[in-house]
């Protein structure tokens, strides 16, 4: 098995192991008010760190391309009512357009 492959085998059974964690851990137990409205910030701020650091993330430094305007335009479509969908459409539309441009 070559090591790409180990390093696969291996990732997956450590988030299969994280996602089990919490149902085996904490059973039938409710989470304090505190605790829950934590763990329900956690996957809004993950998306974003997501997005940050592949929008601006260049090699050694920060990248401002046309990534960031399309980024920007979904974020005014969404602030204005838009879907997530179409503002990802939105997105993809400003990035291409600019690219195709430069």
């Amino acid at each position: 098995m070559s090591e790409t492959w180990v390093v696969v085998v291996v990732v997956g059974v450590v988030t299969i192991v994280f996602k089990a964690a919490g149902p085996v851990l904490l059973g039938s137990r409710q989470l304090s008010g505190r605790t829950l409205r934590v763990v329900e910030l956690l996957a809004p701020v993950m998306l974003t760190a997501l997005v940050v650091t592949q929008t601006v993330g260049g090699d050694g430094g920060i990248a401002v391309d046309a990534r960031v305007a399309g980024v920007g335009a979904a974020g005014i479509a969404l602030w204005r009512g838009v879907p997530i969908v179409p503002a990802m459409a939105i997105a993809a539309v400003v990035t291409a357009a600019l690219r195709a441009l430069a």
